[in-house]
């Protein structure tokens, strides 16, 4: 039997970056509804959460980039 071949690097960097948009894009999303929901003057949970899914996203695309799958 034949080997599968490897996947297209351009999919597997586009999915990743596709990826980071939608943690990126929840959090903040997120962020906002609960900052409207408690009526803050400062955007407390806006700030807290973009920053936790922007780690978040980042932590996921280097795990992949150091330790990529076989």
């Amino acid at each position: 039997m034949s080997q599968p071949k490897p996947p297209n690097p351009y999919f597997k960097y586009s999915n990743m970056a596709f990826q980071m948009v939608a943690i990126i894009g929840l959090s903040v999303f997120g962020g906002q509804k609960l900052d409207a929901w408690f009526n803050n003057s400062l955007p407390i949970y806006t700030i807290v959460l973009s920053l936790l899914g922007i780690g978040f996203a980042l932590y996921l695309v280097l795990k992949d980039l150091i330790f990529p799958k076989k």
